[in-house]
C-alpha cells in the first residue's frame, strides 16, 4: 500500500542558513487547508441542525475537538514536541483572540485551548494552518500524534536523533485510511537516547533506537504498554528491527491489532488487552506473518528517503566552542541564578552550549499552563538565544535546546521577567497534573486545588533540593492523563459517597526501568493530601542513608510498609 508523505515548506519557519525542524511542502499545505475547509463546512452544518450530534462527534474528534465540562476544548498537535518561535507566537494569538489568554501543554507534548467557541474552531485551525500546525489525529480512535524525547538532537546521551524517525512515522500515519477507525486510540513514542525521556514502555508501541553488534541502526520494539484503568508495562516484541523496516513492521502490528482488538467493550479495546489475552508469543507470531508478507513492498524505507527526511534536522550554525563559552556563567555571584543554573540547565552534545528547561510549574497557575504574554516573550527569547526553536515535553514543560553558555545569564534574566525561571525542574513541585474536575467531564475529583496547596506547602527550594529528584503525578480519574501510575508518588482522585478522596501509589517510574507504583492503602480525604505527602517525605528522609539515596531508591529498598505505618499507623500493617 502506498502511504502519504507530509512534507510542508514555509520560509517563515526556516532559520538563517539552517533549520532543525521539518518544513511542509505545497502538497501538504494544501492537504491541511482542505481539512480546515471540510471541518468548517461540517461545523456550520452541525450548528444549523443538519448533522446529528453522534455523527458530528466523530467528525470533531478527527479534528481534535472535545466537549468538556464548560466549553469545547481544542487539542493542537505539537508533533514530537517541535515548535518554532513563529508557531509559538501564533498559539499566543489564538489564546488572545479565541480563548482566555492562555494555553495548556499536555503529557502528549500537545497544547490545548479550553475556552474556544465551537463556531470559531475552524477559524482557529485556519490560522494555525498558516504556520504549519493542525489538530489532525490529536483525538479519536486512530494513531495519535507521535511523542518523543524532547532533547532529541542535543542530548549528551544520544544514540541517534529520533526526530527523523518520528517524522517518517507521522507521514505514514497521517490520515492512514486503514487505521482511521481502530478499536481505540493508539499511541507511539520514540526515544534515541540511553535515558528514556519519552516513557516508551507505557505506550501502545514504544521504539528505542539501538545499534547491533555490527553497528547497524535499528529499533527495539515494545508493544502493549499503557496506563488508564488497566496499566501495563510494554513488552519487547522484537529486540532488533532494521531501521529501513520500521514502517512495514508498524503496519503489521497495527493490522493485527485492528483485526483482533475488541470493539465490543471500550475498556478492553486497547492493544495491551489484546496482547495480554493472546499472549506475547502468539501476538508476535501473527505480526511476523503479516510483516513477512509486506516487508519488501513500498513500505520499506529506501536510504534516499531516510536521508531526505533526516536532512531537515540539520544542526544549527553553532558558535565555535571558545566563543560560545566566552563568559563563565558558573562564576556569576547571584544565588538565584546559580540555583537555576544547577537545576534547569542540562549538558549539551555541542561544546559551549547547554539545554535549558523551562518548567511551566509556577505557584499561581495550573501545571502546564502558559499565558499569551509568556508565549510571546518566550518566542522572543528563543529567537535571541535558541535559533528560534522550542520543545515541549511529556511532563508539561518547555525546552530551549540551543543556548550558548555565554548567553545563560541574559536568558535567565529574560525568563525571570516572564516568571518562567522557577528553579524547580525535577523536584516535587515540577509535578504532572491533569485538569481534573475543574475542566474535564470525565474526572471524578479536583486536581488543580492539590497543585496549589502543594506549591504553597513546599515553596522552600533548598528543602526541595535536599529531597532530590522526585516525580509527583496527579490524575483526576482512572484514565490516568496525569500518569499517576508511574510517579514516584502517584495520586488518583476518586469519588466515594459523594466525597472527593485520593488514592496514593508509591514506587512508579517512567524511565528506562519503568514500573507501576503500588497502592499505599485506603484513600485520603482532600484536606489531608498535603499532610500525607509531608508524612511520606519525612519517612523517606528518616530512611535514606545519603543525598544520593533517592525517594525511588528508598521505596524500592524498603517497600511500602514503613510508609504505610507512617501514614495509617501500625493498625494498618496488614491492610490493603
Amino acid at each position: 500500500m502506498m502511504f502519504l508523505f507530509i512534507a510542508i515548506s514555509n520560509n517563515q519557519l526556516k532559520l538563517e542558513g539552517s533549520s532543525p525542524m521539518y518544513a511542509y511542502n505545497e502538497v501538504d499545505q494544501q492537504l491541511v487547508n482542505q481539512r480546515v475547509n471540510q471541518f468548517r463546512d461540517q461545523t456550520q452544518r452541525f450548528l444549523q441542525g443538519e448533522i446529528a450530534d453522534d455523527e458530528y462527534r466523530m467528525l470533531r474528534l478527527m479534528n481534535g475537538v472535545y466537549i468538556q465540562r464548560h466549553a469545547p476544548m481544542l487539542r493542537v498537535a505539537v508533533t514530537y514536541g517541535q515548535l518554532s518561535s513563529v508557531q509559538l507566537r501564533a498559539l499566543a494569538e489564538v489564546s488572545r483572540k479565541y480563548d482566555k489568554g492562555y494555553g495548556h501543554f499536555t503529557t502528549r507534548q500537545n497544547i490545548q485551548f479550553n475556552w474556544p467557541e465551537l463556531a470559531d474552531i475552524p477559524e482557529i485551525l485556519a490560522d494555525l494552518a498558516d504556520v504549519q500546525m493542525h489538530a489532525i489525529q490529536t483525538s479519536g480512535a486512530c494513531i495519535r500524534a507521535v511523542t518523543s524525547d524532547p532533547l532529541a538532537g542535543v542530548s549528551a546521551d544520544e544514540v541517534e536523533d529520533s526526530r527523523p524517525w518520528c517524522e517518517l512515522i507521522r507521514q505514514w500515519s497521517s490520515l492512514h485510511p486503514e487505521f482511521a477507525y481502530l478499536p481505540r486510540k493508539f499511541k507511539i513514542a520514540v526515544t534515541g537516547a540511553e535515558h528514556d525521556r519519552a516513557a516508551v514502555q507505557v505506550h501502545d508501541i514504544g521504539l528505542r533506537l539501538v545499534r547491533n553488534i555490527q553497528g547497524e541502526l535499528g529499533f527495539e520494539v515494545l508493544v502493549g504498554g499503557g496506563l488508564g484503568r488497566t496499566p501495563m508495562i510494554g513488552q519487547v516484541i522484537r529486540p532488533f528491527l532494521p531501521a529501513q523496516d520500521l514502517l512495514s513492521y508498524l503496519e503489521a502490528i497495527l493490522r493485527v491489532y485492528n483485526l483482533h482488538g475488541r470493539r465490543d467493550n471500550k475498556y478492553k479495546a486497547r492493544i495491551k488487552i489484546t496482547v495480554k489475552a493472546m499472549g506475547l508469543d502468539a501476538f508476535a507470531e501473527l505480526v511476523e506473518q503479516e510483516w513477512q508478507a509486506i516487508k519488501d513492498t513500498d513500505l520499506r524505507l529506501p536510504a534516499a528517503e531516510i536521508e531526505r527526511v533526516s536532512s531537515h534536522f540539520v544542526k544549527p550554525y553553532y558558535l565555535p566552542e571558545a566563543q560560545a563559552a566566552s563568559a563563565n556563567a558558573w562564576l556569576i555571584k547571584d544565588a538565584d541564578f546559580q540555583r537555576w543554573l544547577g537545576h534547569n540547565v542540562l549538558p549539551h552534545q555541542q561544546a559551549g552550549y547547554r539545554i535549558v528547561m523551562v518548567p511551566l510549574k509556577n505557584q499561581l497557575v495550573a501545571p502546564g499552563d502558559i499565558s499569551h504574554q509568556q508565549m510571546d516573550g518566550l518566542a522572543n527569547l528563543a529567537d535571541e538565544f535558541s535559533f528560534g526553536h522550542i520543545r515541549s515535553t511529556h511532563d508539561q514543560n518547555l525546552v530551549l535546546p540551543y543556548v550558548a553558555e555565554k548567553d545563560l545569564y541574559a536568558l535567565w534574566e529574560g525568563l525571570s521577567e516572564l516568571s518562567l525561571a522557577r528553579a524547580n525542574h525535577g523536584t516535587l513541585t515540577d509535578m504532572i497534573n491533569c485538569p481534573g474536575l475543574d475542566y474535564c467531564s470525565l474526572a471524578n475529583a479536583e486536581t488543580l486545588i492539590l497543585s496549589r496547596q502543594i506549591n504553597e506547602a513546599f515553596d522552600n527550594l533548598d528543602y526541595l533540593y535536599d529531597l532530590g529528584p522526585l516525580e509527583l503525578k496527579i490524575s483526576g480519574c482512572m484514565n490516568a492523563c496525569g500518569h499517576h501510575h508511574i510517579g514516584h508518588i502517584g495520586i488518583l482522585g476518586v469519588e466515594k459517597g459523594g466525597k472527593q478522596v485520593y488514592q496514593f501509589t508509591l514506587g512508579g517510574s517512567d524511565s528506562e526501568t519503568a514500573k507501576l507504583g503500588k497502592v499505599l492503602g485506603r484513600s485520603i480525604p482532600q484536606d489531608e493530601v498535603v499532610s500525607t505527602i509531608q508524612t511520606l517525605l519525612n519517612t523517606y528522609l528518616s530512611l535514606r542513608t545519603g543525598a544520593e539515596h533517592s525517594f525511588a531508591d528508598v521505596v524500592s529498598e524498603f517497600g511500602l510498609q514503613p510508609f504505610k505505618e507512617a501514614v495509617y499507623g501500625t493498625v494498618h500493617k496488614t491492610a490493603a
